[in-house]
C-alpha cells in the first residue's frame, strides 16, 4: 500500500474530481474521498483490462448451423458445349477449346452422351463419356456404330453391314479462358487428340485405306463474347481420317497428315438455348469415293446444368457411292 500512495496522489492530482467526490464532509477529510475515489477508478481500468483480454482468449464464434450454405459453383449453361460425334465437348462437329463436365478450376466434371444421325442411306449412333480436371484437363471416350444399310448389300457386305470405331481422347487447356476473361481479346487456347480404331481392317485395306487406326491431333480456339450472346470457335486438325475414320486412314490418293479447318458460331438466344452453324474439312484420300466437306445448323437446348438437347440438320456430302446424305442429328447429354 505504500508503494502505491505516491502513484494514487499524482493520479487524484491529474483528475479533476467529480461531484460525486465531492462530498459535503469536513475539510480534513477531503483527502480519504478522493483517494477512495482513485482506487475505484483504478480498480475498474483494471477489470475492463481483465474483460478485454479474456474476450481476445476467448475462441472465435462458431457460424451458425442457420447461415445459408455457399453459393453452388459450376460453369455457365451453354457454355462448356455439348458432346461432338468423336467424343470431345464442344459442338456436334468440331471440338471446342473448352473442357467439358460442368466442373470449374477446382472441381471434377463431366458427361455422358448418345448421338443419332440419320442421312436416309445410312445412319451413325455415337456414344461414350468424358471427365473434366479442374477445368484444366479432359478425358473422353466414345464409340460409333456407322449402319451402311442398304448400301452394304449393294456392295456385297450384306444388308445393315455396321462398322464399329472406338475413339479415346485427350484435351488439355492451355492458355486463357473463354468466359471468365471478357476483358481481354485473347481466346481458350486448347491442344487435343482422338485415337481412333476401326474393327474392320480387311474391308479398310480392300477398299484402299491405309490403316484401320490413327490419331487426329488439333488445336482450338473459342471466345464467348457475353456482351454479344455469341460464341466463335476455330480448330485446325492435322488427320489422315476417311470419313472420321470409319473407312480407315490414308489412302491410294495421300496418306501423310493434311491441317483441315473446322468453326463454329453459336448464338444464345437466353441462358437455356442456342443456335448455330458448323463447318468441317476433310482430306480426300480414298480413289473408290469422292470424300466432301460436312456442315450442320443446329438449336441447343439446356433446361438445366445437368441436361442438354441438341437437334441439327447436317449435311455429310457424298459416302462411298451415296451423294447428297442430308438429314437429321440429334444428341442428349447429361453432365455434372
Amino acid at each position: 500500500m505504500t508503494d502505491l500512495q505516491p502513484a494514487i496522489h499524482r493520479f487524484r492530482l491529474e483528475i479533476p474530481m467529480t461531484p460525486a467526490c465531492h462530498a459535503t464532509r469536513p475539510h480534513r477529510r477531503r483527502t480519504a474521498v478522493p483517494l477512495a475515489c482513485a482506487t475505484f477508478l483504478l480498480l475498474g481500468s483494471g477489470i475492463a483490462s481483465a474483460q478485454d483480454a479474456a474476450a481476445l482468449d476467448a475462441p472465435a464464434e462458431e457460424p451458425s448451423l442457420q447461415d445459408p450454405p455457399p453459393a453452388p459453383s459450376g460453369k455457365l449453361l451453354l457454355t462448356g458445349g455439348v458432346t461432338q460425334v468423336e467424343g470431345a465437348a464442344g459442338g456436334g462437329l468440331t471440338p471446342w477449346a473448352v473442357i467439358g463436365g460442368n466442373g470449374t478450376r477446382d472441381q471434377i466434371g463431366g458427361s455422358a452422351y448418345y448421338t443419332r444421325v440419320d442421312v436416309g442411306d445410312y445412319a451413325l449412333d455415337s456414344y461414350g463419356a468424358l471427365v473434366g480436371i479442374r477445368d484444366r484437363v479432359e478425358l473422353s471416350v466414345a464409340r460409333q456404330d456407322f449402319d451402311t444399310r442398304a448400301v452394304g448389300a449393294a456392295l456385297g457386305l450384306g444388308q445393315g453391314y455396321v462398322i464399329r470405331q472406338d475413339i479415346i481422347g485427350l484435351k488439355v487447356k492451355l492458355a486463357g479462358d473463354a468466359v471468365l476473361e471478357q476483358d481481354r481479346w485473347m481466346p481458350q487456347l486448347a491442344i487435343g487428340l482422338q485415337h481412333k480404331r476401326n474393327n474392320r481392317g480387311a474391308l479398310l485395306s480392300a477398299i484402299g485405306a491405309k490403316d484401320d487406326s490413327g490419331t487426329d491431333v488439333y488445336l482450338s480456339a473459342t471466345k464467348l463474347y457475353l456482351d454479344q450472346s455469341l460464341l466463335l470457335n476455330t480448330t485446325v486438325r492435322f488427320t489422315k481420317a476417311n470419313q472420321f475414320g470409319i473407312l480407315g486412314f490414308g489412302g491410294d490418293r495421300n496418306s501423310s497428315y493434311k491441317p483441315q479447318f473446322e468453326g463454329s458460331a453459336a448464338f444464345l438466344l437466353n441462358r437455356h438455348v442456342a443456335v448455330g452453324a458448323e463447318f468441317r474439312s476433310k482430306p480426300d484420300n480414298l480413289g473408290i469415293a469422292r470424300e466432301d466437306n460436312v456442315w450442320d445448323a443446329f438449336v441447343a437446348w439446356a433446361p438445366n446444368k445437368h441436361v442438354s438437347l441438341t437437334v441439327a440438320y447436317v449435311d455429310l456430302g457424298n459416302i462411298v457411292i451415296r451423294d447428297h446424305q442430308r438429314g437429321w442429328y440429334a444428341s442428349l447429354q447429361v453432365g455434372f
